[in-house]
């Protein structure tokens, strides 16, 4: 008999209705998405409201200036006197102006150095593993960290701080907020180890600038020595040298080389800022969305056998396919957050219209998205190859993710191998540790 959770929900007193569903979100999210779309699509608790359908959250992710991200202010450096960073900001000049910017940084052009780099890394962390490992802190969060210091340039520090400064950032960002119903001592604590990695962070990224913007200069000024004493075909001939012979490229240096006018506003305070975001947005997402992936295939024996095949394969679409079709089913977090910065009426026209009050948390089931028959035909079936655009994993719309496209490359190229390996066998349960996070994975294979 199938669990009627709306009617508990309404049975149970004020104070336990929100925890009911918390609960729910956590445990079995898809049938309580299911009843939700079919018979409540916008549910309003005492702690925040959530949204359903696709169209609605869709529609609301469209509409940043109404549906905000203004719970990530304090979390994300913006006070009186300093603007912090623009994923804390809404369809304003500045978001507008950085996204862009750093969009034009991550060259899509970059993508198969990007694979390539992943690649190389996976195949030497499993080579040199001996046949078993934890999976969480010695492969899936490495393996990103070694992209974090190759291509984006966050180099010359001990890979276990820039894992340290992505967890806490992650973890007070987006799994410390009033409606996460977490113990006032836990809140804090979290804000504290937040506020102390971020001032180490901030003073890395100072000295990272320092010495990158040296390297810069010298090569500048090298160039124009080149210039004065063998003109412009030597300088030709010198920027093709040897890849030795130049000053390394990565997204940190590319920002630091390129001229920007004044009017611009990006100096060297946001590009430090920007630095920052891409280390936050990827270690810890990566590794949580690779772990989850590689135990659903290894819950399902069936599927696992054909991801594997599929792995084999010289283009690697089908394979991926098959990695975004599983986070569907495992996504990283079932629903994006936000805030209402006026009365506003979701759904206008239809039988579930709802006016939103201003300051009104919003919890917008993307999870459920992805399994609304608006976006796919039999949502409740593993069917690799389904529509990208309406998959919900990098977010939507202004606030989709900056790193999409560098994640749609790392993440399933981890995965896939991980499941290459012979005879792959779980050595415990993915276990969470009462955290949001995946902390431990151990797994062996011949």
């Amino acid at each position: 008999m199938q669990k009627d959770y709306l009617a508990e929900f309404d049975a149970a007193p004020e104070a336990e209705k929100y925890p009911l569903v918390k609960q729910w979100m956590a445990s079995e999210p898809l049938p309580f998405f299911a009843q939700l779309r079919a018979q409540r699509p916008i549910l309003v608790t005492p702690e925040c409201t959530l949204v359903a359908l696709f169209s609605d959250i869709r529609d609301a992710l469209s509409m940043p200036g109404i549906f905000t991200v203004d719970l990530y202010k304090p979390k994300m450096g913006v006070t009186e006197t300093d603007v912090g960073y623009l994923m804390a900001h809404d369809d304003d000049a500045l978001h507008t102006r950085e996204k862009n910017l750093m969009k034009g940084f991550l060259n899509r052009d970059d993508l198969p150095r990007v694979r390539q780099l992943v690649s190389d890394t996976c195949a030497e962390v499993l080579a040199t593993a001996g046949g078993h490992i934890e999976l969480v802190n010695q492969y899936s969060r490495i393996v990103p960290t070694v992209l974090v210091q190759e291509y984006f340039g966050l180099d010359g520090v001990d890979p276990q701080d820039l894992i340290r400064w992505s967890y806490w950032n992650q973890a007070d960002a987006f799994y410390n907020q009033p409606f996460d119903l977490l113990p006032e001592e836990e809140f804090q604590r979290i804000i504290a180890e937040h506020d102390k990695v971020s001032k180490e962070l901030v003073a890395y990224i100072a000295k990272l600038m320092a010495r990158k913007l040296a390297w810069v200069k010298a090569e500048q000024a090298k160039n124009l020595l080149l210039i004065g004493w063998y003109g412009l075909k030597s300088l030709v001939r010198h920027l093709l040298g040897k890849p030795s012979e130049r000053l390394k490229d990565d997204i940190v240096t590319r920002m630091l080389r390129s001229s920007m006018a004044k009017e611009v506003d990006f100096g060297l305070v946001r590009v430090g800022v920007n630095a920052g975001g891409l280390l936050i947005g990827a270690v810890e997402t990566t590794s949580q969305a690779v772990t989850q992936v590689v135990a659903f295939f290894l819950d399902r024996p069936d599927l696992l056998a054909k991801a594997k095949l599929a792995a084999t394969l010289e283009d690697p679409r089908e394979f991926d396919a098959y990695v975004w079709e599983a986070l569907r089913f495992v996504p990283i977090s079932p629903f994006s957050f936000r805030k209402l910065s006026c009365d506003y009426a979701l759904a206008k026209g239809t039988a579930h219209e709802t006016l939103i009050p201003q300051g009104t948390n919003v919890l917008l089931l993307t999870q459920s998205a992805m399994f609304d028959t608006y976006a796919y035909d039999h949502p409740e079936k593993f069917i690799p190859g389904r529509n990208g655009y309406h998959h919900f994993n990098f977010g939507y719309g202004p606030h989709e993710c900056l790193g999409k496209y560098v994640g749609m490359e790392m993440i399933p190229e981890m995965v896939r191998h991980v499941l290459l390996l012979d005879n792959l066998k779980p050595l415990s349960v993915m276990d969470y540790k009462g955290t949001h996070f995946p902390e431990h994975f151990a797994l062996c294979w011949q």
